[in-house]
């Protein structure tokens, strides 16, 4: 989760990615490669969503000067997980968990903030601020299953044997959050030693809220038969 307390809280983000050869592969990296590493992808999508695009810069070469990231750069990051991964590439080998799991808590805490802000910025006509926020959500909502996938399929190796199970990521989570927020209950997000629900804020960094969200998740009903459902919380299999 420390990329993703960093990436939202820094002031600014730049983007250093010029052509350079990889140590290891035979391949050059450049801001081509960056852009399709998930890693990659989440820490540029836990900045802006918190902070917009205003603080994120892009250096791709030696002489060359920064250069202020144009205004719908996020639109391609926002797929956090259609990006590339070392542990899928090796297919889990002596891994106990997808890399794409870890990212459940803090990109839905993440999210609830962003939605929280936009819901009260209405509430409240603050045209100014929502207007970076709404860009944002509005991507979401047109490819939510994408940016937010309920499950994904993930191989494993076994006992020598090679393994694929559908595993749960999201599930119904987004819907459950912003149906709380919108009937004002807020959002309440438990693991074993914390619960966090929304309190309305009287400041927004930049246009996120002023609190960073740290938690666990707790996944409720809405996922397929069979799906196994695992978080930082611990594997369970799902029943519903």
């Amino acid at each position: 989760r420390s990329l993703a307390a960093y990436a939202s809280s820094a002031t600014y983000f730049v983007i250093v990615a010029p052509d350079t050869p990889h140590a290891d592969l035979d391949d050059i990296c450049d801001l081509g490669t960056y852009q399709r590493r998930m890693w990659c992808r989440a820490e540029q999508v836990c900045h802006s969503m918190r902070n917009g695009t205003e603080g994120m810069y892009l250096g791709v070469g030696k002489k060359a000067p920064l250069e202020p990231v144009k205004g719908d750069f996020f639109q391609e990051s926002l797929h956090v997980f259609d990006g590339e991964l070392t542990c899928c590439r090796l297919e889990h080998k002596g891994m106990g968990a997808c890399d794409r799991q870890s990212l459940v808590i803090p990109l839905l805490g993440l999210y609830g903030e962003l939605f929280r802000a936009s819901y009260e910025m209405n509430k409240n006509d603050n045209s100014d601020a929502l207007a970076s926020v709404n860009a944002f959500l509005y991507e979401i909502e047109k490819h939510q299953e994408e940016v937010f996938p309920r499950s994904f399929e993930r191989v494993m190796w076994r006992k020598n044997k090679r393994v694929v199970d559908e595993v749960l990521l999201f599930g119904d989570l987004i819907d459950r959050m912003k149906s709380r927020i919108t009937s004002g209950i807020g959002f309440a997000i438990h693991d074993e030693k914390a619960t966090i629900s929304t309190k309305a804020s009287d400041t927004f960094v930049r246009h996120g809220a002023s609190d960073f969200l740290r938690h666990g998740v707790v996944h409720g009903a809405g996922a397929h038969d069979g799906v196994q459902i695992e978080s930082a919380v611990g594997a369970m299999e799902n029943k519903l």
